[in-house]
């Protein structure tokens, strides 16, 4: 079942990570329920242009290589179903002054990703907020919103299932809005949840004939989650059959995948495949069910039924949680590792993956796939989140950020290091970047004879003539030798031909460009890093701050046009939020950047998005400025930089000073952790209200309300009393009219 997690909503608060304070003009994420849903329109919602994801979806392609023996192309998809925000409601729709978020990046494994949620308590309806359909789309991933309607003992109605499925001669006006949604937003399709009892077969004929007519009227996707049955009745089949055949395809296709429940058995699935195989269609279209939720590569799983190996695959296979790679780990590192062990193995290698481990990782069963099929490509290697931000090696902001729509395409092997010897170490680094806010280190020790050949990319795009192999790396010092050579495979992708970086010119960052005329008309299938030296060079280490190739140099695009401050949000003499709009540049944008002319004429870095809609979530003042001048440029595909569109923000200087009462939304977060008695939490209520203050365990159970009722703006505090809890995670909710913040503590006793 898939009720366990979300019919209590706030469970999910300990599942995907921080959300900051909520900030004056603070756009959110979409979502409803089914009558809200009838009445949103995009005209009708301010948030709107901040919700819509900007990135195409991309097409991608297994190509000529496949680095594991054991992996069977063209057959089994990957589903997985994230939690990507801690909770349905108040979800930033474009990131937030936070590192810490739930950075999916595994994408080349993965066919569809599912934003998960929806809570009797918030709304059934999840939209997929555009940072994460801008990441799928980036790498060819479709993205689907979730539909959720939770059992009766978690808040379910059936009343809401009829409201969701209610239509006058064969028109169905919440599907209609499902499309506009889908459409509007820009993201793929909808996983859709019936677990609420009480339903009858008029009821589930209406279901089937809704989800046809988003087929008939759309091309938006359906997946449907094996629970309702042909009665109306919730029922548990753990494979398809004649109880549910129905709602997957009944004289045509209905849903365009089916995720099983988690409880089946070889002979199911194997039952299961043969009789999608008997209504026409693919098995591969059926997901059998894994929850991972609570133990991550720690779950146990019958591989063998799915996968048997040297046979052909048997079904799909959809991941309910792999967000547990983030939830349970201590930091953003951490996470990187799980994650890593997940998708690819216990060796950290997706070539090899033998192990003695159960686990041994997706890349055991299917093949990576990539997005890099044409020229411009380029990758800064940028996560979507960090610690700082640079534009071309200069530092342009200082503060910890989050943003998944400026996630690039990362390394396709992570990592497959050859060498004769002991091969350097690759990472993702955050300490240092050149574009964005991260970039790959290499270390290790160097040996003549030994050199270390870095599988990072497979492409499959054809070369042609004035194309440029660029390169940004940085040794640290100036006149030092790379020892780096970038390495092409062309028709075979064992045999590389290699491009020497050459020394150092400078401690910084150093571009190297050069020409691949001479391989016009080739299709190159790998791109590679070799590392080799003449002489031991002990304790090497190099940072590659971008990679890509280029149709010539570097293209300038246009700015963009019409820009114009559509909310600007003081919060004290100091600090504002900004809501910036403007019209798309004529020419291709990976980007664009938001900056802050300072009065020395230099930069910051305020926020970027691929869109046209920006959330500021701070624009701090210079005294003793009264006004600021912000500036937009256009990133093109080729990473050129545009000329500037500028516009003007105006301070009314009050005598309120940053921290002054009432200006701020939020936790304060100053209370000690972990927890060993009673402790005071405070907490700054930005307007009077309704408010509450609740403690939740880590299983989602409410365990205690620590404060209620109206409050008048300003500093609060309330007590956390510890004698009625045991050692342990607890999560703090502060709610107060349509704002949020969360905080985590640790009870030890």
């Amino acid at each position: 079942m898939l009720m366990r997690t979300l019919s209590k909503a706030l469970l999910l608060l300990s599942l995907a990570g921080a959300v900051s304070a909520q900030l004056p003009g603070q756009p959110f994420s979409s979502y409803w329920f089914p009558d809200e849903l009838l009445a949103w329109t995009p005209e009708g919602d301010p948030d709107s242009p901040y919700n819509r994801g900007s990135v195409e979806l991309s097409d991608r392609t297994l190509g000529d290589t496949r680095a594991n023996i054991h992996a069977r192309p063209g057959e089994a998809g990957i589903a997985a179903l994230s939690i990507m925000y801690p909770s349905t409601s108040g979800n930033p729709s474009q990131g937030a002054r936070v590192m810490d978020v739930y950075a999916f990046n595994y994408w080349q494994y993965t066919d569809i990703l599912v934003m998960w949620g929806g809570s009797a308590g918030e709304g059934l309806i999840l939209s997929p907020s555009p940072d994460v359909i801008d990441a799928g789309h980036r790498n060819g991933v479709p993205v689907y919103g979730t539909v959720f309607f939770p059992p009766v003992a978690y808040g379910g109605q059936i009343q809401w299932v009829e409201d969701f499925v209610q239509n006058s001669g064969g028109v169905f006006p919440v599907a209609d809005k499902l499309i506009e949604v889908a459409e509007h937003y820009g993201f793929d399709g909808w996983f859709i949840n019936q677990e609420t009892a009480g339903g009858n077969s008029e009821l589930a004929l209406d279901m089937r004939d809704m989800m046809e007519y988003v087929q008939t009227h759309s091309d938006v996707r359906i997946m449907w989650y094996d629970a309702m049955v042909e009665s109306g009745a919730v029922s548990w089949q753990n494979a398809l059959n004649s109880s549910n055949d129905m709602f997957f395809h009944d004289g045509g296709v209905i849903s365009d995948e089916m995720f099983l429940n988690f409880w089946w058995s070889s002979a199911g699935l194997a039952s299961s495949a043969a009789y999608a195989t008997g209504l026409g269609r693919s098995p591969y279209e059926l997901y059998a069910g894994v929850d991972v939720q609570a133990g991550g590569y720690n779950t146990g799983v019958n591989w063998e039924g799915v996968f048997p190996e040297g046979d052909p695959h048997v079904t799909s296979l959809g991941f309910y949680c792999p967000n547990w790679c983030y939830s349970s780990s201590t930091g953003y590192q951490d996470f990187y590792e799980r994650a890593n062990r997940f998708w690819v193995g216990a060796n950290r290698d997706p070539s090899n993956t033998e192990t003695s481990h159960p686990w041994k990782g997706v890349a055991n069963y299917v093949p990576a796939m990539t997005p890099v099929t044409s020229v411009p490509f380029v990758t800064s290697f940028n996560t979507g989140q960090g610690r700082v931000f640079s534009v071309k090696g200069l530092q342009m902001g200082d503060f910890d950020w989050n943003n998944r729509s400026l996630q690039d395409v990362l390394p396709t092997w992570r990592w497959i290091a050859d060498c004769d010897g002991e091969p350097l170490y690759p990472e993702l680094d955050w300490d240092e970047a050149y574009w964005g806010g991260t970039c790959l280190k290499v270390s290790g020790d160097l040996y003549p004879g030994t050199p270390t050949i870095l599988y990072l990319y497979k492409t499959d795009l054809t070369v042609a003539t004035g194309d440029n192999l660029i390169l940004a790396y940085s040794t640290g010092s100036s006149g030092t030798p790379s020892n780096l050579q970038v390495g092409l495979a062309f028709e075979d992708p064992e045999v590389f031909q290699f491009f020497d970086m050459g020394t150092s010119s400078t401690e910084g960052w150093n571009e190297v460009s050069v020409d691949l005329s001479a391989c016009s008309g080739r299709r190159l299938s790998v791109i590679a890093l070799r590392f080799g030296a003449s002489t031991a060079v002990p304790g090497y280490q190099i940072r590659i701050g971008q990679l890509g190739i280029i149709s010539g140099v570097r293209d300038v695009p246009s700015p963009p046009t019409g820009l114009y401050v559509e909310e600007f949000n003081q919060i004290d003499d100091d600090h504002g939020t900004v809501r910036l709009r403007w019209d798309h540049s004529a020419n291709a944008a990976y980007t664009y950047n938001v900056y802050r002319v300072n009065a020395d004429e230099t930069r910051t870095w305020l926020w970027s998005t691929p869109g046209e809609a920006c959330f500021v979530p701070e624009v701090t003042r210079e005294a003793p400025e009264t006004s600021t001048t912000l500036e937009v440029v256009t990133v093109g595909e080729e990473f050129g930089v545009s000329s500037a569109a500028t516009a003007t923000i105006d301070w009314t200087i009050t005598g309120i000073r940053a921290g002054g009462t009432g200006s701020v939304f939020g936790l304060s977060g100053d209370y000690p952790n972990p927890v060993t008695s009673n402790v005071e939490i405070r907490f700054s209520l930005c307007a009077a209200g309704p408010v509450e203050l609740l403690l939740y365990a880590m299983d989602g159970r409410l365990v205690g309300r620590l404060a209620e009722g109206v409050m008048q703006a300003g500093e609060h505090t309330a007590t956390l009393q510890t004698r009625d809890l045991s050692s342990g995670i607890y999560f703090i909710r502060l709610a107060s009219g349509n704002r949020f913040d969360t905080g985590r503590c640790l009870v030890i006793r």
